[in-house]
């Protein structure tokens, strides 16, 4: 057999996208360019690895076969990549976070300059809901995840990076009464929530059980960006992070809306399993947060 490791890496992405087009846009290729050297892989071997019906491509069993031992073949790979770095004195490897979806607009800012300063480190972001994310903790599938609110059944060990704060939050056009009064306020205009799962909507259920305020009117959105496009579009209020909003309220395009009992308060945390046995990137990167998250906030975070 004579197939060289570019062809292993096409072979590779086309068996988890099942698709040449995504493989071409995921590799920066062109699709012709991803037809070819998959025909060239594909002669090494007696037994087809992909059959096409349609336009949907299929790994046959031996494929799935093969793509397994690809894996591992580009696995070890990158193991002996990050191993020729680290004995040329340079920090290398992989670094696995996820973050809920909210924490998208926290965790780059507090990333930046160590992967500027460490361009070995190879970094793997997921950014998904809560419950995704505990589930990864629980699974012990990464080195760190970023959540607002700390879970009572995981023993885990943290470190506080900033503030988050919900408020009450619409477009100009809607004002809130004299009073302040959220409860009567709720009576007039929708209120946008957030899916379940989300740690968003969790602190705000809270909130609003604890001051026995009830919900006549709700929409539910599933994501930070489909919130604030129905606010905007002046659907009704919502009670989200300041963090997650802080273009349109310098924009004009939303308001703070003062209301009694607003906003919320918690912390960005940045969380890992208790006893976790980190690896070498990861120790630096926890060291590095632990150094330089004031000046992070200094530099980025201001005025939330």
């Amino acid at each position: 057999m004579n197939f060289t490791l570019h062809q292993l890496e096409i072979f590779q992405k086309v068996a988890e996208t099942l698709s040449i087009t995504k493989t071409a846009e995921q590799l920066h290729l062109t699709q012709p360019a991803v037809s070819i050297q998959l025909k060239n892989f594909q002669n090494q071997f007696s037994y087809p690895l992909i059959e096409i019906i349609g336009k949907q491509v299929y790994l046959t069993d031996f494929g799935k076969e093969i793509a397994l031992q690809t894996q591992k073949v580009l696995e070890e790979m990158k193991i002996m990549q990050y191993k020729t770095s680290a004995f040329q004195g340079i920090l290398s490897g992989k670094l696995k976070i996820s973050v809920v979806s909210t924490g998208k607009y926290v965790i780059p800012y507090f990333l930046t300059d160590f992967l500027h300063q460490n361009t070995g480190v190879e970094l793997e972001l997921d950014v998904t809901n809560r419950d995704q994310v505990l589930q990864d903790l629980k699974e012990n599938k990464v080195d760190f995840s970023l959540i607002s609110i700390l879970p009572d059944n995981l023993s885990l060990e943290y470190e506080i990076l900033m503030k988050n704060r919900l408020h009450l939050v619409s477009n100009q056009a809607v004002k809130l009464n004299k009073k302040h009064d959220l409860n009567a306020y709720l009576t007039e205009v929708p209120l946008i929530f957030r899916e379940l799962g989300s740690g968003t909507r969790s602190m705000v259920e809270k909130y609003l059980n604890a001051q026995n305020i009830t919900v006549t009117r709700k929409m539910i959105l599933t994501s930070n960006e489909a919130v604030k496009q129905a606010l905007m579009a002046g659907f009704g209020c919502s009670i989200m992070p300041e963090i997650g909003i802080k273009n349109e309220l310098k924009n004009g395009l939303l308001h703070l809306i003062p209301c009694t009992g607003l906003p919320l308060e918690s912390n960005w945390y940045l969380v890992w399993n208790k006893g976790k046995k980190h690896n070498q990137v990861a120790t630096h990167y926890l060291h590095y947060i632990q150094q330089e998250k004031s000046k992070v906030m200094e530099k980025y975070f201001q005025n939330i």
